[in-house]
């Protein structure tokens, strides 16, 4: 079962930090993006109060599918563990914290001037068909 959810959560977390930094792309899916942006910012700076900064519910539970595997000495970051994993380097936190950071405010700033384009764009157009 846990090698079960160790593929779950690299499947489901590596998508969601995917999804995180390209959802404000199509205008599609620009609303569930501001969601799962905003989720992820609340999770790391309002969670991250209790728990540190940084804290995702998600990598947590990974760490502990991971423990129960066996694997020790995970860094508390998601990130950093798979480029590590990918590149064979051992990243600087900091370095890896940072960049995601900087990209995390990045795909949520422009989530939100997206979607504020599109809200003003949707208003201004119902605006003209009722004239």
């Amino acid at each position: 079962m846990y090698t079960f959810l160790d593929y779950f959560f690299i499947i489901f977390h590596g998508s969601f930090v995917l999804f995180n930094l390209t959802g404000w792309a199509w205008r599609r899916t620009r609303r569930i993006h501001l969601a799962t942006i905003g989720l992820t910012l609340l999770s790391w700076f309002g969670l991250g109060i209790f728990y540190g900064w940084g804290y995702c519910p998600s990598t947590d539970w990974h760490w502990q599918v991971k423990s129960k595997l066996g694997e020790t000495d995970l860094p508390y970051s998601y990130v950093k563990y798979y480029l590590d994993k990918l590149t064979g380097f051992t990243c600087n936190p900091l370095i890896v914290d940072a960049g995601v950071l900087i990209l995390g405010l990045l795909a949520f700033t422009l989530s939100c001037w997206f979607n504020w384009k599109d809200f003003n764009s949707y208003r201004h157009s119902r605006h003209n068909d009722s004239s």
